[in-house]
């Protein structure tokens, strides 16, 4: 398996966070979600995500090395 790219992460999340497509690209559907039907939670967690997506893709990735 190919590790997740911060780079295309950070592009989803530009031209679609408020609808969570970030998210989805990550493997999270259950927050995907929830963004989808909130705008982003209302663009709070949009923003919240410019800081933490590295962290986010780090921790993905190392999940899906281990087999989680």
């Amino acid at each position: 398996m190919r590790d997740k790219s911060l780079g295309l992460a950070y592009v989803l999340w530009f031209f679609f966070g408020l609808l969570g497509i970030h998210q989805f690209y990550l493997g999270k559907i259950g927050r995907g979600l929830l963004y989808l039907l909130t705008g982003g939670v209302l663009g709070i967690g949009w923003l919240i995500d410019l800081f933490t997506l590295p962290s986010q893709t780090r921790r993905v990735n190392s999940e899906r090395r281990v087999g989680l």
